[in-house]
């Protein structure tokens, strides 16, 4: 089973890859490759596709999803983002509509988000597994505790970035941030069932820009 991580990421997390928790949901993983072949995502190289492409130090923002897409093909290992021949999804649909309503820009019709990942926009899923068509399959064998920890990693060694909380599962973890010194902005999740109860007209994209120019930070394109 191939996993790419970049390198200043290894560092940061060798003492969590050494612990028993995490060496029982590699073990976990590595079966469920194994034994379910192609029914697993995202594909094994991309597991870590959001800590591969983004070097710690260069995280400026931070979008928390749920769990990867579960429909074959779909995930690519960045928290909302799907590979570019694939229709994109409800939420993100909404999600480039509120850029275009704040920002007043027109999004490119390309769902692969690693564009925004390269420019320092860390796309975090909370379980970063699943199997097709059985959302959440991968939950409570290890991911959260895993991921939980990346979190307070970015939260303690890092200054002034913007956490996006969309969701109630999402703000579960504001307790992780420390708040006197990242910015953390919170509404409805982006999904069909809840965008038009905060989401659509948050402008948290453009909060977020304002935000990382105040403290002298390149911005992001989020066309």
């Amino acid at each position: 089973m191939e996993v790419k991580i970049e390198e200043s990421w290894k560092e940061m997390l060798k003492s969590e890859f050494c612990k028993g928790y995490f060496k029982r949901l590699v073990s976990f993983i590595k079966n469920e490759y194994k034994t379910k072949k192609d029914k697993i995502f995202p594909p094994p190289r991309l597991i870590f596709n959001a800590f591969d492409t983004l070097p710690f130090k260069d995280i400026k923002v931070v979008i928390l999803g749920q769990d990867p897409y579960h429909g074959k093909g779909q995930a690519n290992g960045l928290a909302f983002s799907v590979n570019s021949d694939i229709k994109i999804p409800p939420s993100l649909q909404n999600i480039f509509k509120e850029i275009e309503r704040s920002l007043k820009i027109k999004t490119i019709p390309n769902g692969d988000l690693t564009r925004w990942a390269e420019q320092g926009t860390f796309l975090l899923n909370s379980i970063l597994t699943v199997e097709e068509g059985r959302p959440s399959s991968h939950k409570d064998i290890g991911w959260e505790i895993f991921t939980n920890e990346v979190i307070k990693i970015i939260s303690k060694n890092l200054n002034n970035v913007v956490f996006m909380l969309w969701g109630n599962f999402a703000k579960g973890k504001k307790e992780l941030i420390d708040t006197s010194k990242h910015l953390i902005l919170e509404t409805s999740h982006p999904s069909p069932y809840s965008a038009h109860n905060g989401f659509l007209g948050s402008n948290h994209f453009s909060k977020t820009l304002r935000y990382l120019q105040e403290h002298n930070k390149t911005t992001i394109n989020f066309q």
